[in-house]
């Protein structure tokens, strides 16, 4: 089910980040009292009446020549574009402004659902101060605090209303969804053209220069495919045009609808934190993932190179020992050959199952070889095991005590389990939980 965007746009300094905090439930955004701190858009996934969303804290949007301002009001207006329903924030102490009247002419003009909230309503007594909102044609105002979490429910019942409806829409469980991420010009268009063999994507050196993510379906050995290529993730800190900010969330998005990732190298590169960065997401998703490390053509090497680079990724990326490694070059098609079988057999580990007789027998004979561990005085004992959930594959072991249960016992069963079933490409959870 495709989830909701919710975005949240105003000028600088009326409180977005704070109420886009509220909403999230966890301190994300940087909150300070400076107009325009907020320089990227930071993008949460929420809830509310058990609907899922995600939303979008965009910078403010102000009318003038500043780069800074400039630049955010064309984040925001990237934001805008991707949003189901905006929220206009406005700030009830300063009252209504110029600059909030631009901002709704351009609200207006975009044609989506906005819902207006009047931010710093902190007492009861100041809600005739909302009156003159109602000049901007967006219905009734919505009085808020974010200071003190006033009358964030009722807005968001307003926004609620808004969302599209869900339709049951039927997913062809048969086909494999993968997308590729990475950093900018690592080769993922590349990489694209010469899975369909045809120039679909534009391909340039210039990095960035993919802007959107293409969904394109294929069957190749009778097992039918969709691949999202997604735009460039480039590492935060660093000043960079919008449209690339903007291509993380495409990124996450496109992550979120997958059922395997491949995580794009650059091998003459060599990696990057950033290529780390880019992983995490994918294994927090709880994604199939295949590593490709691309341009291996491009690569001097002996006998020793390939081993050599398996090593060193292993190295960094340790939280993807499960995942596959393939290499390969895009621009000469060289070793393309290994690519979706690593695909298929990754999916395939994501989704398996195991009987629950069978998994308790490699219980049994991990604890015989690796006694459960003592603390304070009391020893771990474990009951059974079974697997409650594939994508990714998901197993609860029933104990006396779950905080007895260390990280490194866990990594020990699922290391057990591993070697026992396989999994290979594909994160496994391990939840611990007392038996009744």
């Amino acid at each position: 089910m495709k989830k909701p965007v919710v975005a949240i746009v105003g000028r600088p300094n009326v409180g977005k980040s704070t109420i886009f905090n509220r909403i999230v439930g966890e301190r994300v955004s940087i909150v300070e009292d400076i107009p325009g701190v907020t320089r990227d858009r930071i993008y949460q996934e929420a809830e509310w009446l058990n609907r899922k969303f995600d939303i979008i804290d965009t910078g403010g949007i102000e009318i003038g020549d500043e780069p800074l301002l400039m630049q955010i009001r064309y984040q925001a207006e990237l934001a805008i574009d991707e949003a189901d329903v905006i929220i206009l924030m406005t700030n009830g102490k300063e009252g209504l402004t110029v600059s909030d009247e631009e901002v709704a002419e351009l609200l207006i003009r975009s044609k989506k659902p906005v819902v207006l909230a009047v931010n710093k309503i902190d007492n009861p007594n100041m809600r005739d101060e909302i009156y003159d909102y109602y000049t901007l044609g967006f219905g009734t105002p919505f009085p808020i605090s974010g200071s003190h979490g006033l009358g964030i429910g009722d807005l968001l019942d307003e926004v609620f209303t808004h969302f599209p409806k869900v339709e049951e829409k039927e997913v062809d469980e048969d086909v494999i969804r993968f997308c590729l991420v990475g950093r900018p010009n690592v080769g993922k268009s590349s990489l694209v053209n010469a899975i369909l063999g045809e120039e679909r994507v534009i391909v340039s050196d210039i990095e960035g220069t993919t802007r959107d993510a293409i969904d394109t379906d294929l069957v190749r050995d009778g097992q039918k495919f969709s691949i999202i290529d997604t735009a460039g993730m480039r590492r935060k800190g660093k000043v960079y045009e919008s449209t690339e900010k903007y291509s993380v969330l495409r990124a996450l998005k496109a992550i979120d609808r997958s059922n395997c990732v491949l995580v794009v190298l650059n091998g003459e590169q060599g990696i990057r934190e950033q290529d780390k960065r880019i992983a995490s997401y994918a294994h927090e998703a709880g994604r199939a993932i295949v590593l490709v490390v691309n341009k291996w053509d491009a690569v001097t090497k002996d006998d020793k190179t390939m081993n050599r680079m398996q090593e060193k990724i292993r190295e960094e990326f340790q939280f993807l020992d499960y995942a596959q490694i393939v290499f390969l070059s895009a621009k000469t098609k060289s070793r393309m050959h290994t690519l979706m079988p690593a695909i298929v057999s990754s999916v395939e580990s994501h989704q398996k199952r195991v009987a629950t007789n069978v998994l308790n027998d490699v219980l049994m004979d991990a604890i015989a070889m690796n006694p459960t561990p003592t603390h304070n005085m009391k020893r771990l004992k474990i009951y059974y095991m079974t697997q409650v959930a594939v994508e990714p594959p998901t197993f609860v072991v029933f104990v006396n005590d779950p905080g007895l249960l260390h990280f490194s016992y866990k990594r020990f069963l699922e290391n057990r389990i591993r070697e026992a079933f396989g999994f290979e490409g594909t994160p496994i959870h391990i939840i611990a939980r007392t038996r009744e």
